[in-house]
């Protein structure tokens, strides 16, 4: 029998390829979103985080009409995933920015513990790293960012990342649910390699993202490896691909780039500064999009 899932934010831009992810491995998904979602067999409830009220309704709905045939109200929700946000800064004044996605994420993370759902996988950000929206050049403290940086963003939209982490931690000691975090690095849908060839020669223009990124669909994998790996309670997970956005292995660039930023371990050659190698040991993720191969026109 098939997972069924509520996952908030399916119509945006990384939220769309998650969901198509998720229903070729055959899962059952409402999608939740202000937006409907051109997606067959997946129903839009338009619904506003912000509301408590939604929120608890949403996650006890049916996902279709067909949910009415068996006369015994809408079925258990096996998992929710929390994509739906404001999605960086400067689309919303950073007050609003900061109350949507801070009281959207307490709402459904509250709706969802208090209905019986012990799976909720979050979208984080690399942005809780801090340079990214950054007021001036902000340097890293350290290589790699892991999920036990001192993560310490400036910005509204960072700033709401990082206290959704801490929003989910809380729920997750009270109620006993596995509540994990993925720090999703800068996604990137497969059109978006013709990108590339100006990332590597402004290699600069890369810092604020830690020459990183994740693909649409490898993010894919890595909810649904969230989705399936129980136990854990609360966690932190860096969502991003494997290798750096760079030609020159990963100490040589860093050393040339980032001359004052120590290390502190030994890197993979091409591993990428935002690492996700708890990722990879812990949820098992196995990239299957890697730049390298799909900028053939590249001399690498």
């Amino acid at each position: 029998m098939s997972k069924r899932i509520v996952f908030t934010g399916g119509t945006g831009k990384a939220g769309r390829h998650v969901v198509q992810y998720l229903a070729d491995k055959g899962y059952d998904i409402l999608n939740v979103d202000l937006t409907p979602l051109d997606h067959p067999g997946v129903n839009t409830l338009v619904a506003n985080i912000t509301d408590s009220g939604q929120m608890f309704n949403a996650l006890s709905s049916h996902f279709g009409f067909d949910g009415f045939e068996s006369g015994k109200g809408p079925a258990p929700v096996d998992a929710v995933v929390h994509f739906a946000a404001v999605p960086r800064v400067l689309i919303r004044p950073d007050n609003e920015t900061f109350q949507i996605n801070t009281m959207g994420t307490y709402n459904v993370i509250e709706a969802a513990v208090k209905l019986g759902i012990r799976k909720i996988v979050i979208a984080s950000s690399e942005t809780t790293y801090g340079v990214c929206f950054a007021e001036g050049d902000k340097d890293f403290h350290h290589f790699p960012l892991e999920e036990d940086y001192d993560v310490d963003p400036m910005d509204s939209y960072g700033l709401s990342k990082l206290v959704n982490e801490n929003t989910a931690r809380a729920f997750a000691a009270r109620y006993g649910a596995d509540i994990y975090a993925l720090r999703i690095g800068n996604v990137i849908e497969p059109h978006e390699y013709k990108l590339f060839p100006d990332f590597l020669a402004r290699p600069m223009s890369r810092k604020r993202n830690a020459w990183s990124y994740i693909d649409a669909r490898d993010l894919g994998q890595i909810v649904d490896l969230a989705i399936r790996k129980d136990g854990l309670g609360f966690q932190v997970f860096n969502a991003v691909n494997d290798t750096i956005t760079a030609l020159l292995p990963t100490r040589e660039f860093l050393q040339r780039y980032c001359p004052g930023t120590t290390l502190r371990r030994e890197l993979g050659e091409f591993e990428a500064p935002l690492s996700n190698r708890k990722t990879r040991e812990v949820l098992g993720f196995k990239e299957n999009f890697n730049w390298r191969d799909l900028v053939p026109e590249l001399e690498l």
